[in-house]
């Protein structure tokens, strides 16, 4: 059954309000409380306005600057006529017959993203992409077929929030009862290969005046990018998910290439030192499964024994299809036995159900059609 689509902006270059005359006033959204109070020094105003603009933009969502009671009519107008506050554009909104929705999102240079909100029954999930394309080019996800294009920016990453909770109608801010619940850095893109950048939207997502998401409910996933773990488990705090998918070097290195610089050896290690993981913050072991490829019992007992002692859960993913893709999903009876087997090792292995198949927006299956542009185009 096919989800219900609905185009609510053009696809391809963007449009006047995202061209050349908007991007002469400074976009606010992504920005630090440091960069603002710079923004605001500039303007030979006093910093406390940071906390003022803060609570605008994060709490209550508002856009325009005519609408922020606070600031008086000539700071109003001052801020109009060198800043804004941006948003991606909806280039494409699909949502599925099971109620994911998947946003195509568009950006000022013309490159497009999308974003997923996943609804469950105790948590509402929104997976943010940080790339537009990705640097990897793991041979399952249909993402790793196109090449980098770039890395998002601090605000292109926030803005994803912002414009799923425009649709939600969140604003302001709640603290009970969110339809978004919980982030995901599990979209487009290897996050710790964009670090800065991410770090910086995920400090703004947690901060406490605006959209104070706890750093429990944010999950930051990486293919392995061993020297950045660490780091980012000491700057952020945030729970880890390591897509891992195979249980030796040689397979892993065919179906994640990332893993010929970073074997398992070391990604393993990384994760047993990780800061601050216990039994209530246990890391998650992303693991696709891939018919007659990575999903026998051995494979199986193989991976209890490559995680022991590490406090861990597994999320086994029944592989999502896509056209030309070079791979089947394990049937159901070998996933039940793959998990039976992680299961009475005491590693909790749900299955995960998919979701947004219909539209694409299952795990493993984002991709947009952006080009990098020529050395030359990118100069111009």
């Amino acid at each position: 059954m096919e989800g219900q689509i609905e185009k609510l902006g053009p696809k391809g270059p963007p449009s006047p309000a995202h061209g050349a005359t908007a991007t002469l006033a400074r976009d606010l959204v992504g920005l630090s409380r440091e960069e603002l109070g710079d923004v605001f020094a500039g303007l030979g105003e006093s910093p406390y306005r940071v906390k003022q603009l803060w609570h605008w933009i994060y709490h209550r969502g508002v856009r325009q600057f005519s609408e922020m009671p606070t600031f008086n009519k000539q700071l109003q107008g001052l801020l109009a006529e060198s800043c804004r506050v941006a948003r991606p554009e909806i280039h494409r909104f699909q949502e599925s017959a099971d109620g994911t929705r998947k946003w195509l999102l568009g950006f000022e240079d013309g490159t497009e993203a999308e974003t997923v909100y996943i609804p469950e029954t105790d948590r509402g999930t929104l997976c943010i992409s940080s790339q537009v394309g990705c640097t990897l080019t793991c041979r399952f996800c249909h993402t790793g077929t196109q090449r980098l294009v770039r890395n998002l920016t601090a605000g292109e990453i926030v803005g994803q929030m912002l414009i799923a909770r425009d649709h939600f109608k969140e604003w302001p801010s709640p603290k009970e009862g969110r339809r978004i619940s919980n982030v995901v850095f599990m979209g487009m893109g290897e996050p710790l290969y964009n670090y800065e950048n991410v770090a910086q939207a995920i400090r703004i997502l947690m901060d406490g005046e605006g959209l104070a998401l706890s750093k429990r409910r944010i999950t930051l996933s990486t293919a392995g990018v061993v020297p950045m773990i660490k780091r980012a488990g000491d700057d952020l705090d945030v729970q880890l998910a390591i897509s891992l998918h195979a249980t030796t070097d040689e397979l892993r290195d065919e179906l994640v290439p990332l893993n010929r610089k970073y074997p398992l050896s070391e990604l393993i290690e990384a994760c047993r030192t990780y800061p601050r993981a216990a039994n209530s913050r246990r890391i998650t072991f992303e693991y696709v499964m891939l018919k007659g490829v990575n999903d026998s019992l051995v494979d199986a007992k193989r991976l209890v024994k490559l995680i022991r002692g590490i406090p861990a859960k597994m999320n086994l993913i029944p592989f999502n299809p896509w056209p030309e893709a070079p791979y089947e999903c394990s049937t159901p009876k070998a996933i039940a036995a793959f998990a039976d087997v992680v299961n009475a090792a005491g590693y909790a292995s749900p299955v995960r159900q998919p979701r947004g198949q219909d539209i694409l927006a299952a795990c493993g299956q984002l991709k947009s059609a952006s080009q990098r542009q020529p050395k030359a185009a990118e100069r111009n």
